[in-house]
C-alpha cells in the first residue's frame, strides 16, 4: 500500500487507546508503520536494484523480528537523551509498551503490502517468492476515507474533552477490518467462478480496481496468450473477457536473449504475467497485471547492447 495509508493505520491504532500506554507510542506507531519501505533506497541505485531489493528483505520473516527491536532501541535511546536534556514527559517511557508497539506497527506493513497486486516475498531470505493478497488497489480511497475520518474524529473528541475518546478510531479500525475482508472475499469469488468456467486456464487474476471495490480486472492466461476482462461483484453482472488479447511473444529468440540480461532477469523474478514487444533495437518486457497507459513503469526495455 502506499505510504499515506500505512501511516494512518499507524495513528488509527494510536487514537484507538495504544497511545496512551506509554510514552512516545504514536511517533512509535508512525515510524513502525513505515519503517519497511527503507528498502526504498534502492531506488538510488536504479530500477534494476529496486526489482531486486523492494518488498524483500525488509519485508520478510526476519525483520519481523530484528526492525521491532532497531526501532525500539532508537526510541528508547531518544527518549533517555532527551530525559538528561530535561524533558519529562506526562507518562513514563516504558521499554516493553515501546518495544510491543514496535512490533504491531512493523508487522502492519507488509500485511497490508501483501493485499494488492504487486505483492511481498514475505518468506526472504529462504524464498524469493512474491505473495499476493489481490486484495485492494494499492492507493484504496476508500480505505484512506475510513482511516483518516477516525483519526480526525478521535483527535477532534480528545481535544473537546468529549467521553470515550479512542472510539471513532476504533470503529474504523474495525470498518477497515470489515472492508478489507469483503474485499478478499470477493475477489476469491470471482477467481473461482473465472476458474470454473475457464478450464483450460492455467492462471487466472482477479485484481481490484481503482475506486470501485465492486470490480475485478481479469487477466486469464491461456497457451501463448493473456486474455483481459472485468468481473462485477453485483448481482446479476457477471463477467466477460472482453479486453485486449495479449501475445507472450515468449519463446522467440529475442526472448531468451532477454532473459540472460540482468534486467531481463531481475524483472522476471518479479513479473507475475510477463510478456514481451519489440520496439526497434529494443526489447521491453512488460507485465499484464498493469496493461494500459498507467502500466509503462511496469517494464524493462533491453536494448541490442545489453544482449550482445
Amino acid at each position: 500500500m502506499d505510504n499515506l495509508t500505512h501511516t494512518l493505520v499507524g495513528a488509527a491504532l494510536g487514537e484507538a487507546g495504544l497511545k496512551r500506554r506509554t510514552a512516545l507510542a504514536t511517533p512509535t506507531l508512525l515510524v513502525g508503520a513505515n519503517l519497511p519501505d527503507v528498502d526504498a533506497a534502492a531506488y538510488l541505485w536504479g530500477g534494476l536494484a529496486a526489482l531486486e531489493w523492494r518488498r524483500g528483505w525488509t519485508h520478510s520473516v526476519l525483520a519481523w523480528a530484528v526492525l521491532p527491536l532497531l526501532l525500539a532501541g532508537a526510541v528508547l535511546g531518544l527518549a533517555r537523551l532527551a530525559e538528561r536534556r530535561g524533558w519529562r514527559p506526562e507518562r513514563p517511557v516504558r521499554p516493553r509498551q515501546i518495544l510491543l508497539l514496535a512490533a504491531l506497527a512493523v508487522w502492519s506493513h507488509p500485511f497490508f503490502d501483501w493485499l494488492n497486486t504487486y505483492g511481498v516475498r514475505l518468506l526472504m531470505p529462504f524464498s524469493r517468492r512474491w505473495l499476493y493478497g489481490d486484495t485492494l488497489f494499492i492507493v484504496d480511497p476508500w480505505l484512506l476515507l475510513l482511516l483518516g475520518t477516525g483519526v480526525a474524529l478521535a483527535r477532534r473528541r480528545e481535544r473537546r474533552g468529549s467521553p470515550a475518546p479512542a472510539r471513532p478510531a476504533r470503529l474504523a479500525l474495525g470498518a477497515a477490518a470489515a472492508y478489507v475482508a469483503l474485499n478478499f472475499a470477493g475477489t476469491q469469488a470471482a477467481r473461482r467462478a473465472v476458474e470454473s468456467a475457464e478450464p483450460g486456464a492455467r492462471r487466472v487474476l482477479a485484481g481490484p480496481a481503482i475506486l470501485n471495490p465492486l470490480r475485478r480486472e481479469l487477466v486469464v492466461e491461456g497457451g501463448d496468450a493473456y486474455r483481459l476482462g472485468s468481473y462485477s461483484l453485483l448481482p446479476g453482472r457477471g463477467w466477460a473477457l472482453d479486453g485486449p488479447t495479449i501475445s507472450t511473444q515468449a519463446a522467440g529468440p529475442a526472448a531468451r536473449l532477454a532473459r540472460a540480461t540482468p534486467e531481463g532477469a531481475a524483472f522476471l523474478r518479479w513479473a507475475r504475467f510477463p510478456y514481451f514487444r519489440a520496439e526497434g533495437d529494443t526489447l521491453r518486457i512488460l507485465d499484464a497485471r498493469y496493461f494500459g497507459p498507467r502500466g509503462s513503469w511496469a517494464s524493462v526495455a533491453v536494448t541490442a547492447g545489453n544482449r550482445e
